[in-house]
């Protein structure tokens, strides 16, 4: 038999003639092999008890930031119904069989509420999920407090928030991924690919969920049109990053559990996203066509005054 340490193959021990001598006085042999099986054991030891507290970070398949739009064009139904699809995603049998299928059977994943530079929530720190009770757990700390809710849009300053909480979280994943789902572009806080880069360049992915609903706001905006666009061209990038269209805040909680699905497997959608990274303008969409939307209805009210 091949020794799992040295690569060697054990030597195969004779019959003892002597057990009398076995019991009170072991050979040179004997006490080598106790010895180095108790090394082996210690050393296994330390690295299956050693603390994050000490310095060390969990290893696991994913680390996720999950990022949540509250903004003002999200009305308290659409909030909860968000709310909602999320809870039920990480109750879903087939997320959690994912979860658990992967490598090292683990991930690790934050669920933050934004809207504008101003308002960043975070409703469940970093937690690690390995096994259904996990995700179960997690499922009931979303269900435990009401959605948010603030003013403006402000894509860049999640991702600005989500960079460096990977940084100090005590995991360590293969992948790092930012999801990031709402109904509206950036208007607030700085440009949108400037954000993206860092993250990007920081080996990051971002990956999106448009929510496409085609009717006004609480406030009787109309909502962007071709969204789903603008988060391919301007929001989204890395590796294998993707968008997954939510047609409305009702099919909310088909598309997450779609979304989780693929982002937690290390998969992509069939008809992958068009990625463009690095660039201020990328395909047809403007990427400052929120801050023109924004400040054309300030000129528009400043004139109805």
């Amino acid at each position: 038999m091949t020794n799992v340490v040295t690569g060697f193959a054990d030597k195969q021990a004779e019959p003892d003639r002597h057990p009398l001598r076995r019991h009170f006085l072991p050979s040179q042999d004997d006490l080598l092999s106790s010895l180095s099986r108790l090394a082996i054991a210690t050393i296994a030891a330390g690295l299956l008890f050693i603390s994050p507290a000490a310095g060390q970070q969990q290893a696991v398949d994913l680390e996720l930031f999950l990022a949540i739009d509250v903004s003002g064009s999200v009305d308290e139904e659409e909030a909860r119904l968000q709310r909602a699809g999320y809870v039920s995603a990480f109750l879903d049998e087939e997320v959690q069989q994912v979860i658990t299928g992967g490598m090292l059977g683990r991930i690790a994943v934050t669920y933050t509420e934004w809207a504008g530079s101003q308002f960043v929530r975070q409703i469940v720190d970093w937690t690690l999920i390995e096994k259904p009770e996990d995700a179960a757990a997690f499922a009931a700390q979303l269900s435990a407090s009401s959605p948010g809710w603030g003013t403006w849009t402000s894509i860049s300053n999640i991702i600005d928030t989500a960079i460096p909480s990977f940084e100090n979280n005590g995991f360590s994943g293969s992948r790092m991924v930012i999801d990031v789902s709402g109904d509206g572009p950036n208007n607030d806080g700085r440009m949108i690919v400037s954000s993206r880069d860092i993250a990007v360049n920081k080996g990051m992915t971002i990956n999106g969920l448009p929510i496409i609903n085609g009717r006004p706001g609480p406030y009787g905006s109309a909502q962007m049109a071709n969204l789903d666009d603008y988060y391919e061209d301007c929001v989204i990038g890395g590796i294998g990053a993707f968008i997954v269209v939510a047609n409305g805040f009702e099919d909310f909680g088909r598309a997450i559990r779609r979304k989780l699905v693929l982002e937690i497997a290390g998969l992509e959608p069939e008809e992958p996203s068009r990625r463009r990274v690095n660039s201020y303008i990328r395909g047809q969409s403007d990427c400052l066509i929120g801050e023109r939307i924004l400040e054309q209805r300030r000129r528009d009210r400043e004139f109805d005054n």
